[in-house]
């Protein structure tokens, strides 16, 4: 039987707001535990919670890139649960009446075809504090600091058939949220968790099979790999004669499998009811122009203006806007040196290469966009060849100065001079004279292997200095003379 996919996501984004989401505690990451968490977050009896404006304006932000209909009126609600972590017994969430309605995310997919993926809606909720259970003595400990960060969960439709279209909706989204800087989508410090809900179906049914929850997924990488594994699993279980039940699983890295969690709850176990603590909040037109007026140009916008304005192919310019710290760098180069292909290259090339190698980001890169766009500029008026230039590169990147500084203190400059190149060549091409005999007696194919030694020895008979494209033009004369 063949078996079709089904995928929905759950995207829980922390807002990058100064202060949470109920009270003036810092949101900072990493502060010693239960160093920011005040009295309300704390759940304390008395205390009351006032909505932090920024967040509302955070998640309106969100709402208007994602194309979405805007509640003039949303309500918070209390999701009740027991947890540890969760010191007033609640959630204080929004259930009936969420911040941001129906929206979309363009995707791209590995072929370069664009599939929408349907956004049902998104709500402004604070997240819970966080159990620890290392370092105890057997028992688990409290770090509350977390609780009442704000948090915008993100709910997709089920639009998602392959594990790799998730990680493209993810990678997508991430990438927005960062354009609009309401979330840093730090996976590694729980910034930005993925819950995925899965389930399969024979080809061709209309009917959605039982689903499963993966919670707290927090890397791209895990993402494809907890539900490709998750997928597997039911398909055997159907197989087999079994049935999926509704429940929440974890996936575990080590061991790349899922297991069960608790059982599914329904919304009506959490006895949802208006927080009688928060007013409704309106959001007024105005208010929401204002918002418009201030968005920044956004990743499918800038890829379509990439490839229109630079001519880049759409790959490289899918890449280059991904990250708006990485196109904003692209750009900067291309406004040096006035060349949108050779900036691409290599800034997807050498200075990707770099990074990664050494674990940073664009905006730690020691070769600043000033610096890579000085040195194409050099490439391109024939003072060094691109083979040089990598040296170039290296030496600005070790910290060396200016291209133009290197090339000078390393007499890097390329040697144009025809006479002084066409001197060289008649030294190389004596010192081979057998080669040159036996290049004059072959045949077109065996010429053009042959012709590859000549310009090798060329090359380093000149240290790489003399210009490829003279070399080969004046070998090309002094061998078929």
């Amino acid at each position: 039987m063949q078996w079709e996919t089904v995928i929905g996501l759950e995207i829980h984004a922390q807002l990058s707001t100064q202060s949470k989401i109920f009270s003036g505690s810092a949101t900072t990451f990493g502060a010693e535990p239960n160093t920011q968490a005040s009295l309300v977050d704390l759940g304390m009896p008395g205390t009351l919670p006032v909505l932090n404006a920024e967040a509302v304006r955070m998640a309106c932000k969100f709402g208007l890139a994602i194309d979405a209909e805007i509640a003039e009126k949303n309500v918070f609600a209390r999701k009740n649960y027991f947890y540890p972590d969760l010191p007033k017994g609640y959630q204080t969430s929004q259930m009936d009446h969420p911040i941001v309605g129906k929206g979309f995310l363009d995707i791209t997919l590995e072929d370069g075809t664009t599939k929408r993926i349907g956004i049902t809606r998104a709500h402004l909720e604070e997240d819970a504090g966080k159990s620890l259970h290392e370092d105890f003595h057997g028992m688990s400990g409290i770090d509350l600091n977390r609780a009442g960060t704000p948090l915008l969960e993100i709910v997709s439709e089920p639009d998602i058939r392959s594990a790799k279209e998730a990680v493209a909706y993810v990678k997508a989204m991430h990438s927005l949220v960062r354009y609009l800087g309401i979330c840093d989508g730090n996976m590694a410090e729980g910034s930005l968790r993925c819950d995925c809900n899965v389930s399969v179906r024979p080809k061709g049914q209309a009917e959605f099979g039982t689903r499963a929850e993966i919670k707290n997924v927090n890397s791209f990488r895990f993402i494809e790999k907890a539900i490709n594994h998750e997928v597997q699993r039911q398909i055997e279980l159907i197989e087999d004669g079994g049935k999926v039940v509704q429940e929440t699983r974890l996936y575990d890295p080590n061991k790349d499998e899922t297991r069960s969690m608790r059982s599914k709850e329904e919304a009506n176990d959490y006895r949802y009811f208006p927080c009688p603590d928060l007013l409704p909040v309106v959001i007024e037109q105005s208010f929401l122009d204002e918002i418009r007026a201030g968005l920044p140009e956004l990743p499918v916008q800038k890829r379509e203006r990439f490839q229109r304005e630079f001519g880049l192919s759409a790959y490289d310019a899918d890449v280059l806007a991904a990250s708006r710290e990485l196109a904003d760098y692209f750009e900067q180069v291309n406004a040096t040196c006035g060349d949108a292909k050779l900036s691409a290259n290599w800034v997807m090339g050498e200075l990707s290469s770099l990074l990664n190698k050494d674990g940073l980001e664009i905006d730690q890169s020691p070769v600043s966009a000033a610096q890579l766009g000085g040195m194409i500029l050099r490439i391109k008026d024939d003072t060094i060849s691109g083979k040089i230039a990598k040296m170039v590169f290296e030496a600005m990147a070790a910290g060396e100065g200016s291209a133009d500084e290197i090339i000078e203190k390393k007499g890097l400059k390329q040697v144009t001079d025809s006479g002084a190149i066409e001197a060289m060549l008649d030294e190389v091409l004596a010192a081979n004279a057998e080669q040159v005999e036996q290049y004059r007696a072959s045949d077109e194919a065996k010429r053009g292997k042959m012709f590859g030694f000549f310009v090798g020895q060329a090359m380093k008979a000149s240290k790489g200095k003399a210009n490829p494209g003279q070399v080969n033009q004046l070998l090309k004369r002094k061998l078929e003379g």
